[in-house]
C-alpha cells in the first residue's frame, strides 16, 4: 500500500512540474516577448533569442539542476533524448498532420550543423573511447566553453540569415510594464519550482523501479521537456509555416548541444556513461537519417508515410532503451 502511495506521488509530482514547467517557459516567453517589443526590439530579433530560449527553457532548467544535484545522467539523457523526440516523434507527428516541404538552406544548412553539433557530442565526451588523454569519458568545463562559442558563431549566422527574410509573423502580445515583469517573474518561479519537481521525482521513480537515471532522462524527462516544440511545430504546421515547424526542431536541437549542453558542463562536468555513448551515436543516426529522407520520394518533403516511419522508429527506440536496462 505505501509502495503504491509513494509511486503515485511521485508521478503526481511529475505531472506537476511538467505542467509548471511548461507554463512557467510560456508566462516567461510572453512576458519578455512584450516588455521586449516596448522596448523597441525588432520582432525578427525577439524571435531569434527570446522565443527560441523559451521553447528550450524546460531542457535547460532539468538539465543544470539534475548536474547540480549530481544526477549527471539524467541530464546528459535530457538533452539527448529531447533531440531524439524532436526529429523522430515531434517531426513524424507534424508530417502526419501535413506533408513537410523544407527550404534548400534547411537541408543543406541546418540539418547539417544539427549532425555537426551531435559529432561534437562524441568528439569532445569520449576521450576514453578515441583514445585521447583522459581515461574517463566527459564533457569538461573546457569542452562547454568550446560549445558556446559554436553557439555564438550558430548564433551570428541565424540572425545573418533572418535579415534577408522578411519580418516573421511572430504575434507579440501587448502587456503593460508592470504585467509584463509580473509574467517574467512568475515564468522564472514556474520553471525553477517544475525544474526542480521533475528532478527529484525523477531520482525517486529512479529508486523506486530500479531503472537507471539515464533512462529516465531519455524517456519521459525527454518527451516532457519537449512538449514546447511539440506545441510550436504543430501550431506551425497547422498555419501553414511548413518551414517553420522543421526549422524549429532542428534549431531545439542544434540549441540543445551547443547551449544546454555546454551551459550544465560549465555549470558540473558532465561524466559520460555507456548508455549515452550509445544514445549519442544514436542520434547521429537520427540526424543522419532525416538529411537523407529529404532525397527520398518528393525531394526536400516529409511526407506522411516517412512521418510514420519516424514515429515507430521512435517506439521501437523506447523499447530498445527499456530492454536494454532490464
Amino acid at each position: 500500500m505505501l509502495y503504491c502511495l509513494y509511486m503515485f506521488s511521485q508521478l503526481l509530482f511529475l505531472l506537476a512540474g511538467f505542467l509548471l514547467l511548461i507554463k512557467g517557459a510560456d508566462y516567461l516567453v510572453r512576458g519578455s516577448a512584450s516588455l521586449a517589443k516596448t522596448l523597441g526590439i525588432s520582432t525578427l530579433v525577439i524571435g531569434l533569442t527570446i522565443v527560441s530560449f523559451g521553447t528550450s527553457a524546460p531542457e535547460l532548467v532539468v538539465s543544470m539542476l539534475s548536474a547540480w544535484n549530481g544526477s549527471v545522467d539524467l541530464a546528459v539523457g535530457n538533452i539527448l533524448g529531447s533531440n531524439i523526440a524532436n526529429i523522430l516523434l515531434i517531426l513524424g507527428i507534424v508530417a502526419l498532420i501535413a506533408p513537410l516541404k523544407v527550404s534548400h538552406g534547411t537541408v543543406w544548412k541546418e540539418i547539417p550543423l544539427a549532425l555537426l553539433a551531435s559529432l561534437a557530442v562524441i568528439l569532445l565526451g569520449y576521450d576514453a573511447v578515441l583514445g585521447f588523454s583522459s581515461p574517463f569519458n566527459i564533457i569538461t568545463r573546457g569542452d562547454g566553453l568550446v560549445l558556446l562559442m559554436f553557439f555564438v558563431i550558430f548564433l551570428y549566422y541565424t540572425y545573418g540569415v533572418s535579415r534577408l527574410q522578411s519580418e516573421n509573423g511572430l504575434e507579440i502580445e501587448h502587456l503593460t510594464k508592470p504585467k509584463a515583469f509580473m509574467w517574467i517573474g512568475f515564468g522564472m518561479i514556474g520553471l525553477v519550482i517544475g525544474g526542480k519537481l521533475i528532478v527529484d521525482s525523477a531520482v525517486g521513480l529512479v529508486s523506486l523501479f530500479g531503472v537507471s537515471e539515464h533512462l529516465i532522462g531519455v524517456t519521459v524527462i525527454a518527451i516532457g521537456t519537449s512538449l514546447p516544440e511539440l506545441a510550436t511545430s504543430v501550431v506551425a504546421a497547422r498555419k501553414k509555416h511548413i518551414d517553420l515547424a522543421v526549422g524549429n526542431l532542428v534549431g531545439s536541437n542544434i540549441f540543445n548541444v551547443f547551449f544546454i549542453l555546454a551551459a550544465t558542463a560549465v555549470v558540473s562536468p558532465l561524466p559520460i556513461s555507456d548508455l549515452a555513448i550509445r544514445d549519442s551515436f544514436f542520434v547521429v543516426f537520427v540526424s543522419l537519417l532525416l538529411f537523407f529522407a529529404m532525397f527520398i520520394g518528393k525531394k526536400r518533403t516529409i511526407d506522411k508515410w516517412q512521418g510514420a516511419s519516424f514515429v515507430l522508429l521512435y517506439v521501437l527506440y523506447i523499447i530498445w532503451s527499456a530492454l536494454d536496462v532490464v
